[in-house]
């Protein structure tokens, strides 16, 4: 009986480290260092910054079992501005991503969220040209349904900047 109920034990203890191996955060590094990746390595264009463009771009993206990236697609975002530095971004973290060892691919879901550093002092030509850029961003969306699979949500990424004064 004490062997049957060392086993049953043994059985759990196993699982729980199985799914335990399985909740690793999949970048090389963890959490913070994906987040210390992305801020060092998107670079916010002057574009960007001239428009003062602020809002989301949402991406899914497939890693392989080497981590390299393919298939980025623009699920949303704001503006069109925001979408080319956050690819080049994820073109740099090729090789970067962890997956289950059971895979042979998986796809991933990450946001990035673009705002600038507000100035010390109110600016009514800076709230013109943000309120502008509101009322006229040209936003990209999904015009179809998503199948997402099995992918991952990755937390966010925030995107501060300075402005161009």
């Amino acid at each position: 009986m004490k062997k049957v109920l060392i086993l049953i034990a043994a059985v759990f203890v196993s699982a729980h480290c199985a799914a335990q191996r399985q909740l690793l955060f999949p970048f090389q590094g963890g959490k913070d260092q994906m987040v210390r990746f992305f801020k060092d390595s998107l670079v916010v264009s002057p574009e960007i910054m001239q428009k003062k463009a602020i809002g989301t771009a949402v991406f899914k993206f497939t890693a392989d079992e080497e981590g390299a990236i393919s298939k980025i697609v623009a699920y949303y975002a704001d503006d069109y501005v925001l979408v080319a530095p956050v690819v080049d971004a994820l073109r740099k973290s090729n090789h970067k991503w962890v997956i289950p060892p059971v895979e042979r691919h998986h796809d991933f879901i990450i946001s990035f969220v673009f705002n600038f550093n507000v100035p010390a002092s109110d600016n009514p030509d800076l709230q013109k040209i943000v309120y502008d850029n509101y009322r006229t961003h040209n936003a990209i969306t999904a015009t179809d349904q998503i199948p997402l699979n099995e992918a991952t949500l990755l937390p966010p990424v925030m995107v501060t900047y300075d402005i161009l004064q």
